[in-house]
Formats: C-alpha cells, sequence, structure tokens
C-alpha cells in the first residue's frame, strides 16, 4: 500500500494527510473553519460558470424552485426531531413523573394512542386553558391525567371538575 503525502491545507496552510476517498481532490483539512472555506470556494467556482450565474434569478427559477417543493412536501419537515420536548424550558422533573406514570399506564390501549400524540395533547391542553405557559399545561396536565385514572377505574363523580382547570384571559 502506499504511503500517503501530506497536502498543505489553502485554508490554513497547515500539513494534513487526505482522506484516501479523495486524495486527488482535496485540498482543505478536516477544521471546520477550512471545511466552510473549501465549501465557499467551490460555490465560487460553480457560480463563476456562465450556465450557473443566472440559476438563482428571474422567474423561472422561482417556477423551478415551486415545482420542486410541490414535487418534495415533506423535504422541510425535520424527521426524528424531538417530539417530547419541553414548549419552553427544560423540565427534568416532568419527564421523570411522565416516565413512571407511562409505566403504570402501558397496559390500556388508549393511553398509548395518547401517548404517541404529545404535542396535539400539549396543543389541546395550551388550546383549552388558554395559556402557552409550561407551568400551566404542565398542572392541567397533571389534572387531566388524574382525572383520567380516575374514569378507567370506575369513578364517575369527576364529571363536572374539568371545570377547575386553570384559564388565563378575561
Amino acid at each position: 500500500m502506499k504511503r500517503q503525502r501530506k497536502r498543505k491545507c489553502l485554508g490554513c496552510g497547515a500539513l494534513f494527510r487526505p482522506d484516501p476517498r479523495n486524495v486527488g481532490r482535496q485540498r482543505y483539512c478536516s477544521r471546520a473553519a477550512c471545511r466552510q472555506a473549501s465549501k465557499a470556494a467551490s460555490q465560487r467556482r460553480w457560480l463563476s460558470q456562465p450556465e450557473n450565474q443566472d440559476y438563482f434569478r428571474g422567474a423561472e427559477q422561482v417556477a423551478r424552485v415551486q415545482r420542486w417543493r410541490d414535487a418534495h412536501p415533506g423535504y422541510w419537515r425535520r424527521p426524528g426531531a424531538s417530539r417530547d420536548g419541553a414548549l419552553q424550558d427544560d423540565c427534568h422533573a416532568q419527564t421523570i413523573e411522565i416516565k413512571e406514570e407511562s409505566a403504570i399506564l402501558a397496559g390500556d390501549a388508549l393511553q398509548e394512542v395518547l401517548s404517541a400524540q404529545p404535542a396535539v395533547l400539549i396543543g389541546l391542553i395550551a388550546h383549552l386553558t388558554d395559556s402557552a405557559l409550561q407551568e400551566d399545561i404542565a398542572r392541567s396536565t397533571r389534572r387531566l391525567l388524574q382525572l383520567g385514572q380516575d374514569i378507567l377505574n370506575g369513578r364517575r363523580d369527576h364529571a363536572n371538575q374539568a371545570g377547575d382547570l386553570p384559564r388565563a384571559g378575561p
């Protein structure tokens, strides 16, 4: 196997050993600033070509982008984004409570369906209470959870207690 020679980085001037897969083309080292400089140089080279100079300008380019967006509707959504994150701040105690309660309620089909949609539930509670404050949502969630547990356990005397949820506003 051939030993690879070190090259001088065009960004910082330091010697580096190029990636074996890119030996013929790599001109910058792996430092973040140098990768950024490499990308900027690549974009300048691409935009300097006559056929690419109007690539981002004009009505036909706007139409091209709109067609692409229509053909790829879910592209801008971030798959795998945290769906159980807090609305404002991290609340570690609340996460622990939810995990403990989830273990207790894991056997019920209704809880499985509801726990799959935390963002919808948080939005619904915020809408019902007219408050987007994390503390109000957490308090309402705990109260609704208690009401739900009582109903699932056969207690029916809580029908009018949903009105006890906090409401912001006039």
